[in-house]
């Protein structure tokens, strides 16, 4: 028998992807990639492929939260993300649920719409994040039209980038980090780290014209990497490495947008 107690845990708090590209299976995978075991807790049951949401079920709050219930009995998980959530009952029963059960502050993926332009998370939702999952954040890692949403600052240059990531401490998160991969003019991929004291710039050259399931994999890994007793500024570091040479192997499975590969060999004990 193993010494399981020394196997970290992260608990995943997302939608369910039938492709495997996003949602809590791209987040399963990360942290199998990345030597963690996953937890997860679905919230939204997703139709769709890697270029369209055909149809969203949510699950109902009371469910989601005995699912996080459930398996912090077995044992309490060492770090944990959020993801796709929904709606604002979602958010609250997440919210409650973190602080009765005494769990981690979770890495905050505010997803708000799919890579195809399905809105997941609705406008009440989005208030509900504010009042009740950023004062809860380790860190929160929107993109740049998350952030925009989130604090309401245009970003049109760098210096517009540190106000949002100040409001956004403002708002409560220990720390923020806002992705760069949408951002235009630049060969280079720049995320942004505050910690409410310093920024830190993460750099790498953009790949190709963006994959499924990048977000939801950037804020797995970090948790993984947490999870196994990293700080965050080297957890932000290894999850974009991880991610940038995920993108770099990605592929296709049809017509739609590519597929990230999750098990890049050599990632599971690295950082």
């Amino acid at each position: 028998m193993t010494q399981s107690r020394k196997r970290p845990i992260t608990l995943t708090i997302a939608g369910s992807d039938p492709t495997g590209g996003a949602g809590v299976q791209a987040d399963l995978k990360t942290f199998a990639a990345l030597g963690v075991y996953g937890y997860s807790a679905i919230t939204q049951i997703i139709a769709q492929n890697s270029s369209a949401v055909a149809e969203i079920a949510p699950v109902a709050p009371a469910m989601i939260a005995m699912q996080i219930e459930s398996v912090a009995a077995e044992r309490r998980p060492d770090a944990l993300k959020t993801g796709a959530l929904g709606g604002a009952a979602a958010v609250r029963a997440i919210a409650r649920a973190i602080e009765e059960f005494s769990l981690p502050a979770p890495v905050v993926d505010p997803v708000i719409m799919s890579s195809s332009g399905t809105r997941l998370l609705e406008r009440a939702g989005e208030r509900a994040m504010i009042r009740f999952l950023i004062p809860l954040a380790r860190v929160i890692t929107p993109n740049l039209s998350e952030a925009e949403a989130l604090t309401g600052i245009r970003i049109d240059g760098d210096a517009s980038l540190r106000s949002a990531a100040q409001e956004l401490i403002a708002m409560g998160a220990q720390a923020a980090v806002i992705k760069g991969g949408h951002r235009t003019g630049s060969r280079d991929s720049v995320d942004v780290l505050f910690d409410g004291h310093h920024y830190v710039e993460f750099k790498a050259r953009r790949v190709g014209r963006g994959a499924h399931g990048t977000g939801c994999t950037f804020s797995a890994a970090i948790a993984a990497y947490l999870a196994r007793g990293m700080d965050l500024e080297e957890a932000v570091r290894g999850a974009k490495t991880y991610v940038t040479t995920a993108i770099q192997r990605s592929f296709t499975l049809g017509a739609g947008r590519p597929i990230l590969e999750h098990f890049v060999p050599g990632r599971s004990t690295k950082g």
